[in-house]
């Protein structure tokens, strides 16, 4: 058996998560088009996570770049970008699939009161 990282290493692959600040959660936990009726089948919610959400706010609704936003979140700015390109493709794909967009916590998030 082949000794050393590959295909044979068990547990979680990488560094873990740091934990975010999220300032202000969001005020609704899902967002559905009017069209949507509610017993179809075979169409799966998109999960957006608070962190997608807060960098959403921080950059499209507010203006900040995203170095600032990376600050106020405590995370890195290209980490600011993977969040911002993963929020940004799931809110587009909620519009043109007509999917219900939900909004859900991740359990690395510190919210601040």
């Amino acid at each position: 058996m082949p000794r050393g990282r590959g295909k044979w290493r068990r547990g979680r692959c990488g560094r873990p998560k740091i934990p975010r600040c999220i300032s202000n959660p969001p005020s609704v936990s899902q967002l559905s088009p009017t069209s949507l009726s509610r017993g179809e089948v075979g169409l799966e919610p998109i999960k957006m996570f608070y962190d997608e959400y807060e960098v959403l706010r921080l950059i499209d609704y507010l203006g900040l770049d995203q170095e600032e936003a990376g600050k106020r979140m405590g995370i890195s700015r290209g980490t600011v970008w993977r969040l911002l390109q993963s929020a940004r493709k799931k809110l587009v794909s909620t519009i043109v699939e007509g999917k219900e967009l939900q909004l859900v916590e991740d359990e690395k998030i510190e919210t601040e009161v």
